[in-house]
């Protein structure tokens, strides 16, 4: 069973596949049912999100939808921390990741109440997000992105997308432990969409447990996006919800330890019955 080792030294175990709910403290997020406005609706969206079933809320405040420009660090930080810190007003247990690759909104994050550092960029965008990693004692997720959110679309190419994923992987394991950060630390996600075409993103799901040889938990973020338009007749964002549910459940027969989804109440329903039927 994979887990991690939480800020606090309590272990978390990975022993069913976890539900991240989405909150995007953005005005240009990429699905606009996930966009959550004031503090106040955010809040309250988090409150139904851990009403649903959401193990885990994932806050972010800048868009990093292909193509999209960047936010300053500081309005990164007004958007997200005030969120984090109206949650925990309501909630004290839930666990709660930082969508950023900004060294400095993860240590406000945390400082706020977050738990986990979630890192589009797997620390290469800031070189001090180790070390604020090191010295909140905070998991990480290491995701995989080719380019950067503004680039990363044009024209996206691989060899051998899973294997070079895979090295980036051992890379930037290596990098974290170099830093100080601990294996039982890590969460590694293959980045759907992040830089990658139709193809690379089918190819990398099906072949996701290629990805279990490293023994850290693995975290699938595929809600509403473009691949799964594309593989229902180019549908827009807002029908690809049945689409999501259906690799939420793929996911969940591959044992992949979490998912990350705008509509936790319904991908949660569909895993749970996968987990009877497993």
């Amino acid at each position: 069973m994979r887990y991690i080792t939480l800020k606090d030294g309590t272990k978390y175990n990975f022993d069913n596949m976890k539900v991240m709910g989405i909150l995007n403290a953005t005005d240009d997020s990429f699905f606009p049912g996930s966009r959550v406005g004031s503090v106040e609706n955010a809040v309250n969206i988090a409150m139904k999100m851990i009403e649903d079933g959401a193990e885990i809320l994932d806050i972010g405040g800048e868009s990093t939808r292909p193509g999209s420009d960047p936010v300053t660090e500081e309005q990164e930080i007004n958007r997200v921390v005030p969120v984090i810190e109206g949650i925990r007003k309501k909630n004290k247990d839930i666990l709660i990741s930082v969508d950023t690759y900004r060294a400095k909104t993860a240590e406000e994050a945390i400082k706020a109440g977050a738990d986990i550092i979630n890192d589009i960029s797997a620390m290469t965008f800031d070189d001090n997000m180790a070390e604020v990693a090191v010295k909140y004692d905070a998991p990480v997720i290491l995701m995989h992105i080719k380019g950067t959110p503004k680039d990363m679309q044009k024209n996206p190419h691989y060899d051998d997308v899973v294997g070079e994923v895979r090295d980036f992987f051992k890379e930037r394991i290596d990098y974290a432990i170099s830093k100080g950060i601990k294996r039982d630390k890590i969460i590694l996600d293959p980045g759907i969409g992040f830089g990658k075409n139709y193809d690379h993103n089918i190819e990398l799901i099906k072949k996701i447990d290629s990805f279990y040889e490293f023994n850290m938990p693995i975290l699938l973020a595929v809600s509403r996006k473009t691949f799964i338009g594309l593989a229902l007749g180019n549908i827009p964002v807002e029908e690809r919800l049945e689409g999501t549910i259906a690799v939420s459940c793929f996911a969940a027969m591959k044992n992949v330890d979490m998912i990350r989804v705008h509509d936790v109440l319904e991908n949660k329903k569909a895993i749970k019955m996968i987990e009877v039927l497993k």
